[in-house]
Parts: C-alpha cells; structure tokens; sequence
C-alpha cells in the first residue's frame, strides 16, 4: 500500500438528511441539534486559541446535498455593509467569513472546491486547482444555497449551507463514502495582522493560509437511518 498523501487524520461524521430542505439560517432545526458538532477557536496553525471567535460546525448529507451549518461567537462584526448579496462577492475572504473546502475525490489531492458566506448572506464558490502555483474559477457555478441569521445581543451569528454534489462532478453521496474536507472562518476588523484566521484542521504555515489540501480533514457520509 502507498503512503496516503494526507496529514491530517480529523474525521466528521455527517448525518443523514431524510427530507431534503432549503437553508434559512435557523439552526434550532431537530436535524441540527441532533447532530455532531465540531469545536475549534484554534488559529491555522494551532498556537493561538481565541475563544471570542469560537466556532461550531456540523455536517449533513443526502443523496444530492452536502449540508453545513456554523455557529460563530465574535466581538465585532467586519462585512462589506450596504452591499447586495446577490452576485458573487471577489475576496470576499477580507471581511468575517465561514469558508467550507470540499474534495469529493479524494485521490485528487489539489483539485477542491470552495465555499464562502459572510454574516451578511454575501457569497462566493470556486473550483480551486492548486498545483505550482493557486488557481481559482471564479466562473464556476455550484447553484449552492445559503442563509445566515445574526444574533447581535448574543454576540453569535450562524449560516446554513446547501451545496449540490454534482456541479463537483458526483452523481451521488453514497453511505460510508469518505471525502477530504476543511472548514475555516476570517473573523475581525482591521489589516491581516489584526484579524483571526481559524481551522479545524491546521494547515501548519508560517503565515495564515487555507490552501494547503494535504491537511485536510476527513468528512465520512454515515448510513442512512
């Protein structure tokens, strides 16, 4: 057997979905409370906790759907205010952000997808080629679904996510398949000395970075109920 090119052994499980459903940002849903969460405040490369910023994901799945969901604590909201959250929003990745990576092959290390929502429903998808050099394709079209609640007496904001499977070129989830994923969040105001980068699991650079798909972690479709 060959060395398996990944680093990272993090693994969620993802729920079954038994009634497909379009996100509205509640997360008081049963599915959701039932559900595994995960529990980061870690930065990138783990040295530094922020519990101000704490952060809970959890995952679902149906045949057709990769469903997420995130509860993020945080102190002081940094959006792109006043502006429609309609179309795409190019670096979006420079104010407070949830960010899903999806690798659905898995044998296909630096080929992944990309999915962003900010508190204020702004968005963005990419289909990522990440060789010698970051390549993003911003043209790219996932159709996925998104809705985000803020909290602001609680400090808390939450997005929900509906990420169809075959713009990413899978016919279907089946049970006990296993993909690499990662999950992040940017959060707070000013320059990138100031703000917070956050990941499940750590990408272990010097300086923050996401893209570095051989710390992925490992999401594992359980069987139906």
């Amino acid at each position: 057997m060959g060395t398996s090119p990944y680093l990272s052994d993090l693994l969620v499980s993802a729920a079954f979905v038994t009634e497909d459903f379009v996100p509205d940002g509640d997360l008081s849903k049963r599915f959701w409370q039932q559900a595994e969460r995960l529990r980061f405040d870690h930065d990138w490369n783990g040295r530094r906790h922020y519990p101000e910023a704490h952060t809970e994901v959890a995952v679902g799945w149906s045949r057709c759907c990769l469903y997420c969901a995130f509860w993020c604590k945080y102190t002081e909201m940094n959006i792109y205010a006043g502006e429609d959250p309609g179309p795409q929003k190019w670096e979006l990745w420079n104010r407070d952000v949830v960010e899903v990576f999806v690798n659905p092959q898995p044998e296909r290390v630096r080929h992944y997808y990309e999915f962003e929502v900010a508190p204020n429903g702004q968005w963005i998808d990419l289909e990522i080629f990440r060789e010698a050099d970051l390549k993003s394709d911003a043209a790219w079209n996932s159709g996925f679904d998104h809705a985000t609640r803020i909290f602001a007496k609680k400090h808390l904001w939450t997005c929900e996510m509906r990420i169809p499977v075959e713009p990413m070129g899978v016919a279907a989830i089946r049970p006990d398949d296993e993909w690499r994923i990662n999950f992040y969040r940017c959060d707070g105001p000013g320059d990138d000395s100031m703000r917070r980068f956050l990941a499940w699991s750590t990408t272990m650079t010097a300086e923050p970075s996401f893209h570095v798909p051989e710390h992925f972690g490992r999401v594992r479709f359980a069987e139906k109920q």
